[in-house]
């Protein structure tokens, strides 16, 4: 019998996980937090039926309780080489060594860094916050500013972090534009009163009713769309935050007030992807992982017994990664 050991307990990982234990497959799947799926713990509502993030990790949590799959939270895998007939080895930062027959990498990614966007204010002004943030302000209805009162108008900025030569990221997050629409609906159903600005490049409704949902939200809810880039964020005596950009349909440049200005960060592949990729020879643009194949291949990797699914190989939504951890569970079985 098969084992199998998989890195990283996010979505991606656990449905892998369940998907094999189910098939009688012993699984160790190993997770450097405390507890799985972080990345969906500290969300509100998911896009594109706002369904409670907290249903979701529920329902995620209890594929998790079968007596094959072998949980090591707190564990941060560091190392991972083929040692031949042994198999792959995996090496904890405690020095603790692990090994079986096959390897799932499910280590996902890590939000932009806001900071490195200096001229946007972020750590400088309190205004100035990342979409990260703003998900914690509407699940725990507490959209506040930096003066803690309810904000009279809300700009979102698209692309912090992606499609930006700046950063180092050409590619697009795919996620975040959806991701704005989505908050800038929940900002008006706890604070009707408010103005929701969304400042975009373009904008890519990549999914199902996703086009919906963006014309639901100025049609029912009066979001405002601006097509331009924000060049410059400032603050202002009174606590708010004064933006520069420009309208490239109306081709002038612009400047607006608003109480909170949400940065809406890519994604960025995340240390343990980075790490993990190099030590197994896999990696690929931008420190992601790198797959056989995008097409056919896309679970697969060069190296014998060495799996990928989830976003340690791109930008993916939530039910992209679900998806491709049980076609990464397959190709196991298959293999």
């Amino acid at each position: 019998m098969k084992t199998v050991s998989i890195i990283g307990a996010g979505p991606a990982g656990i449905e892998a996980a369940y998907v094999l234990a189910k098939q009688g497959v012993a699984v160790s799947l190993f997770e450097k937090s405390s507890s799985p799926l972080k990345n969906i713990a500290d969300k509100a509502f998911l896009f594109p039926n706002f369904a409670a993030a907290t249903d979701i990790v529920e329902q995620m949590n209890r594929k998790l309780l079968n007596a094959n799959i072998t949980q090591h939270l707190d564990t941060d895998i560091v190392g991972l080489v083929h040692e031949g007939e042994q198999g792959w080895k995996l090496t904890d930062n405690r020095g603790n060594s692990y090994y079986s027959d096959n390897v799932v990498l499910a280590t996902g990614y890590t939000p932009f860094d806001a900071h490195r966007k200096e001229e946007l204010g972020y750590g400088i002004y309190n205004g100035v916050v990342t979409s990260l943030e703003m998900e914690k302000m509407i699940r725990y209805n507490q959209i506040v500013n930096s003066m803690g009162e309810k904000p009279k108008r809300v700009v979102f900025l698209q692309c912090v972090g992606s499609r930006d030569e700046k950063s180092g990221n050409h590619y697009c997050s795919k996620v975040c534009c959806v991701t704005a629409v989505k908050q800038a609906i929940e900002i008006k159903k706890q604070l009707p009163d408010a103005e929701a600005y969304i400042f975009y490049m373009d904008l890519r409704m990549w999914g199902q009713h996703f086009e919906e949902m963006y014309r639901q939200s100025q049609q029912d809810y009066g979001v405002r769309y601006v097509r331009g880039r924000i060049s410059e964020a400032s603050g202002t005596f009174d606590g708010r935050v004064q933006i520069k950009a420009e309208d490239t349909l109306m081709g002038l440049p612009l400047k607006m007030t608003t109480d909170l200005l949400v940065l809406m960060v890519g994604m960025e592949a995340s240390e343990g992807t980075r790490c993990l990729a190099k030590a197994a020879g896999i990696c690929g643009e931008y420190g992601f992982a790198q797959s056989t194949d995008p097409h056919l291949g896309d679970n697969l990797t060069g190296q014998q017994g060495l799996y990928v699914c989830g976003a340690c190989k791109r930008p993916m939504s939530i039910n992209d990664v679900v998806n491709d951890g049980r076609a990464a569970a397959f190709a196991i079985l298959e293999g």
